[in-house]
């Protein structure tokens, strides 16, 4: 049984639903987002949408018991929410963060792709996102 059947066996088809289909429309709008976070006037905007999406999607996951996804938005849940508790004139965030922050992305689109066509597991970690910035700022 693939991961797709397995929520269909064990939880509502339309709160599946209504995951895949934030969880697709959020990946969407993050690169953006992301990319912002290195201009000073979007970056407190920014960084406050990312602490929200990645914590609802942190939330929504744990209810499904999706563990690989629940581990990885904690960390970038802890990274954006660093980020939006500087409400510092002319922060952006760093390079490093940011080419960070877009593999994560890339890893959930593939977490997305893998729960949308039954894959049986999740897909393995990019090794470099366990390189977490040291850096977050410039």
């Amino acid at each position: 049984m693939g991961l797709l059947k397995e929520l269909e066996a064990n939880y509502e088809l339309d709160i599946i639903e209504d995951y895949l289909t934030h969880f697709g429309f959020i990946n969407g709008t993050l690169d953006k987002l992301i990319v912002n976070l290195s201009r000073s006037d979007k970056f407190d905007d920014s960084s406050s949408e990312l602490y929200r999406i990645f914590h609802n999607l942190k939330t929504a996951s744990q209810y499904l018991e999706l563990d690989q996804i629940v581990k990885l938005t904690t960390i970038v849940e802890d990274i954006t929410s660093r980020l939006k508790s500087s409400h510092t004139t002319g922060a952006t965030a760093s390079n490093e963060l940011i080419d960070w922050l877009l593999l994560v992305v890339d890893q959930l689109q593939g977490y997305l792709d893998d729960i949308e066509n039954d894959e049986i597991y999740l897909r393995i970690l990019n090794p470099k996102i366990i390189a977490i910035p040291n850096e977050i700022f410039n």
